[in-house]
């Protein structure tokens, strides 16, 4: 008997490469990684197709059954042998199929039996395989998007020269269509009566879901939920089981998720009346334009279910600590029916607790609340959008308690930032500050590096006060007091300036002297002495140059030998006091060598020479 032999062929969507023969008793293809075989009695084969595909050329093998084999990889001088060994061993005549080049992506979508072909100019384009189509959503009015399941190798761990997939493509369906009524059983049609008119994307969607037989499976229904409330994405859902897969059905969307694409289970109560079941999927799930990387169900803790899986003895016997008849809480049913499908270990809450004995505290991520969970080797923050962080990718946490505003709500929360060791920084808010004790703990338990830049009560309070100085005062003041008023320009210059008013004054009440009071020019008042403190820093600066160019013009002989003992100093600039002097030895000589905390009043004493008027200061001579 004659072989005829190709190499380097592939078959259907593998990766891998094979040998592809073919003989009078049939075709069969072999791969050279796992020795796979594929054979194709010459009973079975009814037809033949040569396709120009991406690996070069595609030879299609109808069977008898209605099933499909593909093989790529035939080199274009490969058709007229392969035609010949056709006609020969098994009758069939080898059609060439021809494919548009065009590129457009406006066409036609036809279904041919396994497959949904896209036509343009009445050519082939492209064709998608409906075996592989997991879901199908209408996104939008017009829109229809077709979700893949990922290959089997998914649960594997990925090489980097593993090949792309696609995952999902999206068909743009714009119109309607009439849809004939009594086309389901039982229905009755009038002579009268119309069609139902329906979009195009329904009718679309729901040939899709038909032809691809989503929901379906060679085999029974395992167990059934019924209007299982699921937080993300939220809504009501039938929850399926199936052998291989779980069937989630809503209202509007229905999806199909694989045992295999899910990677992690979670168990983790959310309060005393509630508990959460999670599934971690490595295949998101889509809703919109919103991707799903995972699945929270909520279940109350007193609600029971009694039931009984559709499984022989046999069949349950192959699964790890599954059983017939369940009479249990119902999440314990679901989550330990899960855990046998999926073969999954389910992550339990640990040993982390908060102040009210939970394992998860309530915290802000951005401007999304929910509950954030200290698992043995996780951090899991349960929102709407689930994020989980492992703790061997934490570089560093760091607690904050000041943000953008100081006040009461800063003293009664904190922040913390998680900082991983090669992705973004994550900043959980508006944490409780009772909380802050048990999650240090937790952190140094793990080993993991802690920052704390956490104000003190009191440092917050300092850092508020210097806010507002009117704010203290309406605070720190009572009804009898009146709050001391502030003094414009620099904190030295208006210190100096409160010391020269002080010592002009002649007493703390401010009261006028005798000799001051007989003065012929009108003597210096009060007011005057301690000087207007609401008045600009630029005009207090004038008043005092000019005054201090008329106390070296006009001072007095005495003065003058005063100033020639006395030695200059290169810092002290004196500033004598803003109001406006009666006569030239009236000017006065104010000592800035020490400020003074308390201002002191001046002593009186007699006028020289007969003259009226305030008594000079006496100067100190340092020697």
């Amino acid at each position: 008997m004659s072989t005829t032999q190709f190499d380097k062929i592939y078959h259907g969507l593998s990766p891998e490469v094979g040998k592809f023969r073919v003989a009078n008793s049939g075709m069969a293809w072999k791969g050279e990684e796992n020795e796979k075989v594929v054979a194709l009695p010459s009973g079975d084969i009814k037809w033949a197709q040569w396709f120009r595909v991406a690996r070069n050329f595609q030879l299609r093998v109808g069977l008898k059954d209605r099933r499909r084999e593909t093989f790529d990889g035939f080199m274009r001088e490969d058709h007229d042998k392969l035609a010949s060994l056709l006609k020969q061993y098994f009758a069939v005549t080898l059609e060439v199929k021809d494919v548009t080049f065009k590129g457009w992506n406006w066409g036609v979508t036809d279904i041919q039996g396994q497959d949904l072909a896209f036509l343009v100019s009445n050519k082939t384009a492209f064709e998608l395989p409906l075996n592989q189509v997991a879901n199908s959503n209408i996104a939008g009015k017009t829109e229809v998007s077709l979700e893949f399941a990922s290959s089997p190798s998914a649960g594997k761990k990925s090489s980097r020269n593993a090949p792309d997939e696609m995952t999902e493509i999206r068909f743009y369906v714009p119109g309607t269509h009439i849809r004939a009524r009594g086309s389901d059983a039982g229905s009755q049609k009038s002579d009268d009566e119309e069609g139902e008119e329906m979009s195009a994307a329904q009718a679309f969607h729901d040939a899709i879901k038909e032809k691809a037989e989503i929901g379906q499976v060679a085999g029974d229904l395992v167990l059934s939920f019924e209007e299982v409330l699921v937080l993300t994405p939220r809504g009501r859902y039938d929850l399926d089981m199936f052998i291989d897969f779980l069937r989630l059905r809503g209202k509007t969307y229905d999806y199909k998720i694989l045992y295999s694409s899910i990677s992690k289970l979670f168990l983790l109560p959310k309060d005393d009346q509630h508990v959460l079941f999670i599934l971690g999927l490595s295949t998101p799930i889509r809703q919109g334009q919103t991707r799903y990387q995972y699945l929270v169900m909520q279940f109350a803790r007193e609600e029971e279910t009694t039931a009984e899986l559709n499984m022989s003895e046999e069949d349950i016997a192959k699964y790890d600590k599954l059983k017939k008849h369940y009479e249990d809480p119902t999440f314990e049913v679901v989550s330990g029916v899960f855990r046998a499908l999926s073969k999954k270990k389910i992550i339990g809450s640990g040993a982390f607790q908060s102040r009210g004995g939970h394992p998860g505290i309530k915290a802000n991520f951005k401007a999304v609340q929910g509950d954030l969970f200290m698992l043995e080797k996780y951090i899991f923050f349960v929102s709407k959008q689930p994020m989980l962080i492992e703790l061997s990718d934490i570089h560093q946490c760091v607690f904050s308690r000041v943000g953008a505003g100081v006040g009461a709500t800063a003293a009664r929360t904190f922040d913390l930032k998680i900082i991983t060791k090669g992705g973004p920084e994550l900043t959980f808010t508006s944490i409780n500050k009772e909380e802050h004790e048990p999650v240090e703990s937790y952190l140094k338990d793990k080993k993991i590096k802690l920052k704390n830049e956490m104000v003190p009560d009191v440092d917050l309070l300092a850092v508020g006060a210097g806010d507002s100085d009117e704010e203290m005062q309406s605070v720190a003041s009572s009804g009898d007091e009146r709050p001391r008023p502030r003094v414009g320009g620099d904190d030295d210059d208006s210190e100096e300036v409160l010391d020269e008013d002080f010592e002009a004054s002649s007493s703390d009440e401010g009261s006028p002297t005798e000799s001051e009071s007989d003065s012929s020019g009108g003597g210096v008042t009060a007011s005057d002495a301690s000087g207007d403190r609401e008045l600009a820093k630029g005009s207090k600066s004038k008043k005092l140059s000019k005054k201090k160019e008329k106390t070296k013009e006009k001072g007095s002989d005495d003065e003058d030998e005063g100033e020639d003992e006395k030695p200059k100093k290169a810092a002290a600039k004196p500033k004598p006091k803003p109001a406006k002097p009666r006569k030239d030895d009236d000017a006065m000589d104010v000592d800035d060598e020490k400020p003074r905390p308390k201002p002191k009043p001046k002593v009186k004493s007699t006028p020289k020479d007969g003259e009226d008027g305030p008594a000079k200061k006496k100067q100190k001579i340092s020697t």
